[in-house]
């Protein structure tokens, strides 16, 4: 998804999570310590960049997601909900014009509270709406560069910085860092389709939610490092990426819900 020429994309992302495991501290706790069971999503995400030169571009995403969340009410019965909603959407600014291939580049940008935070509150938490009902100031940067002089081992680096700035109702959610770093081999080709293997690892840190409306600071925030293998299929002007996001190492504040695996899938047409 790093932009590497003036012009645009176009993409549709895919991602899954089931977070069916009970997580407190670095390891699995027992399930009766919390009332949520199961927050099963799918997240469907319509995307566009485009880079109006070598220098600035511009990116918005607009996510669609269908959520499942099972708990346990107050009278000990299960009750559980199915629905879905616009997220909050994305928008940023590109700079690349630290170099002349693009290779390095930061971002500024805001995520826009425009995922309904409410949606029948009695039984769903504030931190498991599809929407945080806050504008948040997004701040990345990201580095891709060669290992080899045949251009065919690459490694890239990138980090984004989630800081909500304007909350709704007092709650704020926890600010948020993810980092990742990787390596992959362009080597590999079958006709005019470049195959491209990828492998990386995942880094993101989510301090605490606050405020005094539904937050939960003892049960929310988290350490994680992921390791992702990736395959990528390239016939210009279409792009196919494919991922598997395995925890090897959570750190959680309280008892949560984390998932064993998280899974993601992009479609991207190039102009």
């Amino acid at each position: 998804m790093f932009p590497s020429d003036q012009g645009g994309m176009v993409f549709l992302q895919y991602g899954y999570q089931d977070q069916n495991r009970n997580w407190s501290g670095t390891s699995q706790a027992p399930a009766d310590n919390n009332d949520d069971k199961e927050i099963q999503t799918h997240f469907v995400t319509f995307g566009l960049q485009y880079m109006f030169n070598r220098s600035w571009g511009v990116q918005a995403e607009v996510p669609y997601d269908f959520r499942y969340f099972k708990k346990q009410d107050d009278a000990g019965n299960i009750v559980s909900r199915n629905w879905s909603q616009l997220g909050d959407i994305r928008i940023e600014g590109i700079y690349t014009g630290f170099s002349e291939d693009l290779s390095a580049g930061v971002t500024l940008g805001v995520k826009l509270p425009t995922g309904s935070y409410t949606f029948d509150s009695d039984v769903v938490d504030r931190d498991t709406q599809i929407g945080t009902g806050s504008t948040d100031i997004l701040l990345g940067g990201f580095y891709r560069g060669n290992l080899t002089k045949d251009d065919k081992w690459n490694w890239f680096a990138q980090l984004q910085l989630d800081v909500p700035v304007l909350i709704q109702d007092e709650y704020r959610p926890g600010v948020e860092l993810d980092a990742a770093a990787g390596i992959l081999y362009k080597g590999f080709s079958l006709g005019r389709v470049r195959i491209s293997p990828v492998a990386q690892v995942i880094f993101s840190e989510r301090t605490s939610d606050s405020g005094a409306n539904s937050a939960n600071p003892v049960a929310s925030g988290y350490q994680r490092i992921m390791l992702s293998p990736g395959i990528e299929f390239h016939i210009h002007p279409v792009r196919i990426y494919a991922d598997a996001e395995f925890p090897v190492y959570q750190n959680f504040t309280g008892n949560q819900l984390a998932a064993p695996v998280l899974l993601k899938a992009i479609l991207s047409f190039m102009f």
